[in-house]
């Protein structure tokens, strides 16, 4: 009898964690998802630019306090806003977009304090060499998008990381920082 009672207290509390655990699934917003980089100019002043097309997914737990992201970055969309910077950006002498056309980021490491996403761990690929990249947030909200009639998750994000590694030098040895700072704003739009 005792048993049948302990099975039937728990009953609720099953039910309450399994509906807890449910992972929705989110598409990157590409309208409100921008992966801006900047590198110091010789101590003088800092170089700017962003990565135009991006397009990834999101698996997201708030009760749950998981995720997983995953963006792929058409490394052929860098933009500085001066054209013969950019096409210096894609040779073969800095990103080398011909060998390697895209970039990208893969997370199953979502660390929250409380409600809100502190920072997301995972791993970036970029001309082929694939190292940790823990992104810290900002910024971080979900909302209810009153144009699309979805919840709407999101953030702004932020690393520095040693471009070396990846084997983007171009300039160190001239006296341009290793360190290269990445923002990372971004939408996902509930599917």
């Amino acid at each position: 009898m005792k048993k049948s009672l302990l099975a039937l207290a728990l009953v609720p509390v099953l039910f309450a964690s399994a509906a807890h655990a449910e992972s929705a699934a989110y598409a990157i917003d590409p309208t409100h998802t921008f992966v801006t980089f900047e590198i110091d100019h010789f101590g003088t002043s800092t170089n700017r630019g962003r990565f135009d097309k991006k397009e990834g997914t999101l698996q997201f737990d708030r009760a749950g306090k998981t995720g997983k992201v995953d963006i792929t970055i058409d490394a052929n969309s860098v933009n500085t806003g001066t054209t013969p910077f950019d096409g210096h950006l894609k040779s073969p002498e800095i990103l080398n977009t011909a060998a390697y056309p895209t970039a990208r980021f893969v997370s199953d490491k979502f660390v929250f304090e409380g409600d809100k996403v502190k920072e997301v761990s995972g791993q970036f690929t970029l001309m082929g060499k694939t190292h940790p990249v823990t992104l810290k947030a900002t910024k971080f909200n979900c909302y209810m998008n009153p144009m699309v009639k979805r919840e709407v998750c999101g953030g702004d994000f932020e690393a520095t990381i040693q471009r070396s590694l990846w084997g983007a030098s171009y300039g160190i040895n001239y006296g341009f920082s290793d360190d290269m700072r990445l923002v990372v704003q971004v939408e996902a739009v509930k599917q």
